[in-house]
């Protein structure tokens, strides 16, 4: 039978106030008859979710020709999960209250597994794309439920290693996606990318339906106009971001327009929020100065633990030749890096100041992006190895401690809402340290192009005379074509290590903002009433 924390939890009741705001030291919000199994299901849930934001992205060339896409709009199989994800996550708090906790979790797992299998079996793009919007869309609730029940079903003192665990699996999940992607589209098919999660995604959906227990109903009201102009303004900044490279950003007007109904769409949502009476987020959460601080901190980690993440797999194998899966067991060590000091950081939490852990893991994060721009085209694997770890031990003592110091001095109530703006801030961070490492990746590469072709003389070459190389025929374009492709593997390493370089810095210059962060009384894992 589901264990529930009382024998109407999910009746209607009075909205958020039926959440108590304290809960007493010891016991839980939610009580659940196996607690250890329920864990089990919740990770499985938000891993299987995370692998999927990944998992597809090393299939897309397979699925070119199945799906009739090219090479430019195949992406939409990634855009479509993005955006679609992003308009939902807002919407996550009142659908909890309306229909229950549990039940809403149950529709989310339900729905992306049924979502998965249809994604499967598409045969054309336009089948995907609509697959894939309907999979973004369950996958949107899956994150912050799963995050807030973890936190639910754990007494106050074991909060903080709770998130610990759940913070590993939103941080090697994308690590694991393209290892296990690849190996499926080598040794399978491109379509058991999503067939992988119909099994897991069963088994999950039986261990809720047994286990989960639900916080209360509310009769909160849907403020429409505020969710609809903040998914207007996410999914233009999203569609911004993700066709920006292809349109070449701000010289198109499709770009121009995207960016302007962006802006006009945040300022509309900001400004409805701030005055409307029944508001899509309750205004008290902004009022809260570490959940604040964690949303802008959550747009820094999407910038800075994405993006290396996206550049790593092509340069390694587009310029040292490694093979798919080779380059995943490369990437591994950081999720053992990101493991260790997510298990350290639960184990120190509330005996040391959380903000010095964070610090920490932040000038941790930037020296392996700083032994990243050493790089060069003569090493071998163990640089990436090193520096992917010691990556990882900056990210785990980064992520876990900023989750937990977000919710610590936030009431109860509000604890879906904040998850789904935390999750909601990390998203953008992602498009937009991807967009933003990507753009300076492309005009980096021509710029050192152009800088490295004019030291190519006679005075660089001893014994060759680059004047008379024409006079060779056809062994002349030969020889032409090894050199620019040389000059041109040259200049993307530089590039690559340019940013690597600027993420470096920017890791290093948010370091103060630590210090904006608020230390609640008490442990860090104990939830107070603002």
């Amino acid at each position: 039978m589901a264990s529930t924390a009382a024998p109407a939890s999910d009746a209607s009741s009075a909205g958020p106030a039926a959440v108590p705001a304290t809960p007493t030291l010891g016991k839980p919000l939610l009580a659940a008859s196996n607690k250890g199994l329920l864990t089990v299901g919740i990770m499985a849930a938000m891993v299987m979710q995370i692998l999927d934001t990944t998992i597809a992205n090393v299939a897309l060339p397979h699925m070119t020709s199945a799906l009739g896409a090219t090479s430019d709009t195949i992406t939409w199989v990634l855009t479509s999960y993005i955006i679609a994800t992003a308009i939902a996550l807002p919407a996550t708090g009142w659908l909890s209250e309306r229909l229950g906790s549990r039940n809403l979790f149950l529709i989310a797992v339900g729905g992306f597994v049924f979502a998965s299998m249809l994604c499967g079996t598409a045969v054309s793009l336009g089948e995907m794309v609509g697959f894939r919007i309907l999979q973004g869309i369950t996958a949107a609730f899956i994150n912050p439920l799963s995050q807030t029940a973890m936190i639910d079903i754990n007494p106050p003192e074991r909060q903080a290693k709770a998130m610990s665990v759940w913070g590993m699996g939103v941080m090697v999940g994308p690590i694991l996606g393209p290892v296990i992607g690849g190996y499926l589209t080598d040794n399978f098919s491109w379509r058991w990318c999503f067939y992988v999660n119909v099994p897991v995604g069963i088994l999950t959906f039986a261990i809720l339906w047994f286990l989960l227990p639900s916080r209360p109903r509310g009769e909160r009201k849907f403020d429409f106009i505020g969710f609809a102009f903040v998914g207007i303004a996410v999914a233009s900044f999203q569609l911004m971001l993700d066709r920006g490279q292809n349109a070449d950003w701000f010289s198109s007007w499709e770009i121009v327009i995207e960016g302007l109904i962006a802006v006009a769409a945040l300022w509309i949502a900001v400004v409805h929020l701030a005055t409307a009476g029944k508001p899509l987020f309750d205004r008290h959460l902004f009022k809260n100065r570490n959940l604040v601080m964690g949303m802008l901190f959550m747009v820094i980690i999407g910038i800075s633990t994405m993006a290396p993440m996206a550049l790593l797999p092509p340069m390694l194998q587009q310029l040292f030749g490694y093979p798919v899966v080779d380059t995943g067991m490369m990437m591994a060590p950081r999720g053992v890096g990101v493991l260790f000091t997510m298990w350290l950081a639960g184990q120190l939490m509330g005996k040391i100041d959380t903000r010095i852990m964070i610090a920490v893991g932040l000038v941790i994060f930037a020296w392996s992006l700083r032994q990243m721009a050493a790089w060069s085209l003569e090493m071998d694997f163990w640089p990436v190895i090193i520096a992917g770890f010691v990556q990882g031990l900056g990210m785990g003592l980064v992520f876990m401690p900023l989750n937990s110091l977000a919710f610590a001095t936030l009431d109860q109530r509000y604890r879906t809402d904040g998850s789904s703006l935390l999750n909601l801030f990390r998203s953008i961070g992602q498009s937009a340290g991807i967009s933003m490492v990507t753009v300076f990746l492309a005009r980096n590469i021509q710029t050192s192009h152009a800088d490295l072709v004019q030291h190519i003389t006679e005075k660089t070459i001893p014994g060759v005379n680059v004047s008379q190389l024409d006079q060779l025929g056809v062994a002349s374009d030969a020889v032409f074509g090894m050199a620019d492709a040389m000059v041109n593997q040259q200049a993307a390493m530089i590039a690559y290590i340019d940013d690597f370089y600027l993420m470096a810095w920017i890791s290093v210059a948010v370091l103060p903002l630590v210090l904006l962060l608020r230390r609640p009384k008490g442990k860090v894992s104990v939830v107070h009433a603002e």
